[in-house]
């Protein structure tokens, strides 16, 4: 028996890294998926975005599970085509428990060398795609009557600061606010709203040559395994970067009965990086 048998969870960054890992993680514990990625390079993003064939393979491994999964194409910048994907999810399967608002991009620029096209394309993924999320989806929960699940991913970053990343912090903060005020309003229908903060998390995000050459400018060609000995200096735990697997058991946390008063948090999983 699973900690979410019957239940129903929308993800948005599912394709791969940490979506597919949390679309996986409670599909296990016997939820059936929803699942969104825009699948298709963006173009602020210097490394390789998620592909069609990645989300084909977050469905494989769900269905592996024995839950049911629907995945689709939609850009979280495009409020029409999330609420198309969310209300045909919820046709089928009948109900929506969770809204797991994961999708998101990392660029870095210097403060006031950053164009506002990167600006702009940042805050309108990291933090308005997520309110357009939680606008599609949540009045499927309320509507159901039954309570339910919210949880925004942020970042460590809204926390601590790194230089040429104020349009990611300004994000991902912007984040705590949001879920601060929807788990004000959403609390009489008995949803839960929580931040869950990671500190670096090893996904195609970070794991590529744009963040290796960040971390080690020093080199003509850094590898992972320079990048990881760079790493090391981020967290107090002798760890360069967490696994995915990490930030979905926190967030299964969040979402299942184990935390069924916990509202209005922000939950960090960062081996120690804030000290």
């Amino acid at each position: 028996m699973g900690k979410l048998d019957g239940k129903v969870a929308f993800i948005t960054g599912a394709a791969r890294g940490q979506g597919r890992s949390h679309a996986v993680r409670l599909a296990e514990e016997g939820a059936d998926i929803i699942a969104l990625d825009v699948c298709r390079q963006i173009d602020t993003v210097e490394y390789a975005t998620a592909n069609s064939a990645d989300l084909a393979e977050t469905v494989r491994l769900v269905e592996k599970t024995g839950r049911r999964i629907i995945a689709a194409e939609a850009d979280i910048r495009d409020y029409d085509a999330v609420k198309q994907v969310v209300d045909a999810g919820v046709a089928e399967f009948g109900r929506l428990d969770i809204v797991l608002a994961n999708a998101g991009i990392s660029t870095m620029a210097p403060t006031l060398e950053m164009s506002e096209e990167v600006w702009t394309t940042m805050i309108d993924i990291n933090l308005t795609g997520q309110w357009r999320t939680v606008k599609a989806a949540v009045p499927h929960i309320v509507a159901g009557g039954r309570g339910g699940s919210v949880v925004l991913v942020s970042s460590l970053a809204a926390m601590a600061t790194n230089e040429n990343m104020a349009h990611y912090s300004a994000a991902k903060t912007g984040l705590i606010g949001l879920m601060r005020v929807l788990a004000k309003e959403l609390a009489p229908h008995s949803i839960r709203v929580n931040t869950v903060h990671p500190t670096t998390v090893a996904t195609d995000m970070i794991l590529n040559d744009v963040t290796y050459k960040l971390f080690r400018p020093d080199l003509p060609n850094p590898t992972r395994a320079d990048f990881e000995q760079a790493a090391l200096t981020l967290n107090a735990l002798p760890v360069p970067a967490l696994e995915s697997i990490d930030i979905s058991n926190a967030i299964l946390y969040l979402v299942s009965d184990d935390g069924r008063y916990v509202t209005a948090t922000r939950h960090v999983v960062d081996a120690g990086g804030q000290l």
